[in-house]
């Protein structure tokens, strides 16, 4: 719990990360900004039938990256938790997106991060490995 949290306040702090998934044999990237600590785990938000999700449901393999002064890079499984109380945890942190994920969150995707390994650089070099 203690590396989630970790992991999750870096994310915080750098507002924007990178997600990772795989398309066939093609990498495909994009923004996210999305993420929620619920019950001692790291969550990711994804809105509805995407691409993203489409790629997630094939292979739940991810990597995700950030940077704030040093960079993050995890290596995760990420898998879907479909309960309602996640998806409202996720309005109730970022109301904006209302609009988007719907009055409970019904129009969203959270992903728990499982079988993390994230790595934490200064100027490419490993300063911290934790696992969760």
């Amino acid at each position: 719990m203690e590396n989630a949290k970790k992991v999750y306040d870096f994310l915080e702090n750098a507002k924007t990360f990178f997600l990772a998934t795989v398309e066939g044999d093609q990498p495909r990237v994009r923004v996210y900004g999305a993420q929620l600590f619920y019950e001692g785990n790291l969550y990711l938000m994804s809105f509805g039938q995407t691409a993203a999700t489409k790629q997630i449901a094939q292979n739940p393999k991810a990597e995700f990256c950030a940077f704030k002064g040093q960079t993050l890079r995890v290596a995760c499984t990420l898998v879907e938790d479909k309960r309602p109380e996640v998806k409202q945890a996720m309005v109730d942190k970022m109301p904006a997106l209302k609009p988007l994920l719907g009055e409970h969150g019904e129009n969203g995707v959270m992903y728990k991060v499982t079988d993390a390994t994230a790595t934490f650089f200064k100027m490419m070099e490993p300063v911290e490995t934790v696992k969760f």
